[in-house]
């Protein structure tokens, strides 16, 4: 590698992690511009209750990129499905030891209390029992820095409409993350300067592709691999995660579908080996719109074959796709540089996403795919 890639792949990486630094909840304010109220995110439009169990998985097959002397890779994963019932304990969204972690980094501890944070309104069910069926499998990968929590809306709204759902949070890669018996491992790779971001894509299609492995196997997961439909499993993800959908769906033929949201590719040739399948690219307008030459997408979009879309949207910033901008909004904090609101930005986020997967793994017609709406104005097409 020569001293100028060097340079560029850390800047990138820093780009990255500087985004996830200047997210709108984690922005300073003042005491008194917290509510008080409790925090919720949005009720899924689908009609199912939704149940969330959480997993830890190891794969003692690899040794950790980050940490090396550790025994194996340790993921955690909560999983999101349909229930018999809306009856049983909330789950919470986070535990107050990893809101606490998260406020500190970013400055706001003493400002939002982390109690406020860990306690917003899910609307799923901890340990609920799952409704009888068979699922589509939909794995969720975050952004770099951030946990898999930052997506849980998405998830929710997937599971209610009738999806499996598996929000994974891959470990040393985001701020608090809490693993059993409470450890909290640093994100150590946050702290690098000299990292890969290709190593960090073709590491996280590792670890998708393991927690497939496992979801899948009754002897792993017992009645939730019952629940799996193995012929119908897709795979999204939020920035750098969006890039290990696209690159668990290259290295894994038992993925059918794939979306990233506001993501890079990083990877060379992204976009080989996909084949025919289906994918969605979804992101910003400002970054990711035709004639920027500072991503990668309409490179990426002509290696596709299959089915695909290339999506834009107006006046949305880089945390439009997840839960951050909707509970920041909710804080008093909403992101002043980000004209879309955080309800349309996870509308918008809700209506494709959820039609996308509903299409490629259930089977149902979405007219919204294909082409631009009234109801969606902000929504661009491109390349159709």
């Amino acid at each position: 590698m020569t001293g100028r890639s060097r340079t560029s792949r850390r800047t990138v990486l820093t780009a990255l992690l500087a985004g996830a630094v200047s997210v709108p909840l984690l922005g300073a304010a003042p005491a008194s511009s917290v509510p008080a109220t409790a925090l919720e995110l949005p009720r899924p439009t689908g009609h199912r209750p939704v149940g969330r169990r959480t997993l830890h998985l190891v794969d003692r097959r690899r040794s950790d990129p980050w940490v090396p002397a550790a025994r194996g890779r340790e993921l955690m994963v909560s999983v999101f499905y349909p229930a018999r019932s809306s009856e049983g304990r909330p789950a919470a969204y986070m535990t107050e030891s990893e809101a606490q972690r998260l406020l500190e980094l970013k400055g706001l501890a003493g400002v939002v209390p982390a109690a406020t944070v860990a306690g917003t309104l899910t609307h799923a069910r901890a340990d609920a029992p799952p409704a009888p069926g068979r699922l589509p499998l939909v794995l969720l990968s975050p952004g770099f820095s951030v946990p898999r929590t930052t997506l849980t809306a998405l998830a929710v709204e997937l599971a209610a409409r009738g999806h499996l759902v598996a929000a994974v949070d891959h470990a040393y890669e985001s701020v608090g993350t809490e693993f059993p018996g409470g450890r909290l491992p640093p994100c150590v790779a946050c702290d690098r300067v000299d990292v890969d971001e290709a190593t960090v894509v073709r590491g996280r299609a590792a670890d998708l592709s393991f927690v497939i492995d496992e979801l899948t196997d009754r002897r792993s997961t017992g009645a939730l691999a019952r629940l799996i439909d193995p012929g119908r499993i897709g795979v999204a993800g939020h920035s750098i995660g969006g890039a290990a959908a696209l690159a668990t769906m290259a290295a894994d033929r038992r993925v059918r579908a794939g979306v990233n949201l506001d993501g890079g590719f990083f990877v060379p040739d992204a976009g080989h080996g996909i084949g025919g399948r289906p994918f969605m690219m979804i992101g910003a307008e400002a970054v990711h719109g035709p004639g920027n030459t500072a991503n990668d997408w309409a490179e990426t979009y002509d290696r596709l074959h299959g089915w695909r879309r290339w999506l834009t949207v107006s006046g949305a910033g880089h945390f439009s796709f997840t839960d951050i901008p909707w509970l920041a909004e909710q804080l008093g904090l909403p992101d002043p540089q980000v004209p879309l609101s955080g309800e349309r930005g996870w509308c918008i986020t809700r209506d494709y996403v959820g039609a996308f997967f509903d299409l490629h793994l259930r089977g149902i017609s979405q007219p919204l795919l294909h082409g631009p709406t009234s109801s969606h104005p902000e929504v661009g097409f491109h390349r159709p």
